[in-house]
């Protein structure tokens, strides 16, 4: 593990433990997020710790031209009770993440600091949101950076049953018409394989995007 100073600087994300942790330490500035992105790295820690670093090999990723939707999730999409929208509710879309529950973890990842860098990084045009609404309310969505042809997806929240998935959905279709090759799921999730995610080794996570972020 690797302690990082002011320098703008990351070692080889091959440099990772088992658990994937590359480094400590450093700060949030857009040029530092930015480099780690583009070289398989993000930060990851709770809000009461230093930051942390993490390329986790093997690393879970989603193809946009391989998602799965299930008939159930067509018939979803198809009734219409959600309405779709990009880049309209970013800072709420964060906020929601914030909040949501997840088993096996304690507290969020999502700190203020983190909320006012990627909040910078969407004004720059890197961070971007999809959102799902019903009657008006912001019920479910996304966030994540896009780089090049790369989309590394940072976190989903739903309000109501289905609403994540379907932002996630309409969102991987969207990318895909934009031509973006590689979505990074980073971690396992069970539902994201389901809709076709999976896992690939990191030095074939990293040859991608060298090919891919200009």
């Amino acid at each position: 593990m690797y302690i990082l100073s002011k320098e703008l600087f990351f070692p080889s994300a091959k440099f990772a433990d088992a658990d994937g942790l590359l480094a400590v330490g450093g700060d949030l500035s857009t040029e530092r997020l930015l480099l780690a992105y583009s070289s398989g790295i993000f930060p990851w820690y709770n809000e009461d710790e230093p930051i942390c670093w993490y390329s986790p090999s093997p690393r879970f990723i989603l193809f946009p031209d391989e998602v799965n939707i299930s008939k159930s999730m067509k018939t979803v999409i198809n009734t219409g009770i959600f309405s779709f929208t990009i880049n309209r509710a970013f800072s709420d879309v964060m906020r929601n993440c914030k909040m949501v529950e997840r088993k096996n973890q304690e507290g969020t990842w999502i700190s203020d600091g983190i909320l006012d860098a990627y909040d910078k990084l969407h004004s720059l045009g890197f961070a971007h949101s999809a959102e799902a609404w019903r009657n008006g309310e912001l019920v479910g969505g996304l966030y994540g950076i896009r780089m090049g042809k790369v989309f590394f997806g940072e976190s989903m929240f739903s309000k109501i049953s289905n609403a994540g998935k379907f932002a996630f959905i309409k969102y991987v279709q969207y990318l895909q018409k934009q031509q973006v090759q590689v979505i990074d799921c980073q971690v396992y999730s069970s539902h994201l394989e389901s809709m076709g995610a999976r896992m690939i080794d990191r030095e074939s996570f990293l040859h991608l995007l060298t090919k891919l972020i200009n």
